[in-house]
């Protein structure tokens, strides 16, 4: 007597196939637009972390060496612009000589590059440089203690605000671009 094998089927059917893929298609497009929007919301509290760091170092190091430290906007990370806005980068320096200008002997302390895509705009208070006192208090090139800065991608923003007092903080209200 012989014992026959039962063929089992290895694989799927075409119809089978076309089915797990067509749902395939149809959850990625619904899932999209929300990791896009993800993702932009990612880069931009990155972003917005990244100059609320640059202007608390600022801060700290005009406190410990005891001098002003300025913060200003810079394309090629060697000398401050007066033109164009702040997403072009930065750079931070010991200020001893005139104030928002690298001269004589003044130490540049830490360079940013440019923001991709995004945009990075301040109030006139604080349109070309920022400055920090050794008691930490802030002046801007409008030569008062507080202003804000405004960073946009992908028609999100979030606002980094400088109090009174010199302490910078990130606004998490939204607003529009």
């Amino acid at each position: 007597m012989s014992v026959r094998a039962k063929s089992i089927p290895k694989g799927f059917t075409l119809l089978e196939l076309m089915i797990v893929l067509s749902l395939a298609a149809v959850l990625v497009s619904i899932a999209m637009p929300g990791y896009q929007t993800l993702m932009a919301r990612t880069q931009l509290s990155a972003r917005a972390n990244e100059l609320l760091a640059s202007l608390h170092y600022t801060r700290s190091e005009a406190v410990k060496r005891g001098m002003r430290v300025t913060i200003c906007k810079s394309a090629d990370g060697g000398s401050c612009v007066d033109t164009g806005d702040w997403q072009a980068g930065w750079l931070i320096f010991s200020d001893g000589g005139k104030a928002g200008t690298i001269d004589g002997g003044d130490q540049v302390l830490r360079v940013f590059t440019g923001l991709h895509g995004m945009t990075l705009k301040a109030d006139n208070q604080f349109k070309n440089w920022i400055s920090f006192l050794p008691n930490g208090r802030s002046r801007g090139s409008g030569n008062l203690p507080n202003g804000s800065f405004y960073l946009c991608h992908a028609e999100q923003g979030r606002r980094i605000i400088i109090n009174h007092s010199g302490r910078p903080r990130v606004d998490v209200a939204a607003f529009s671009c």
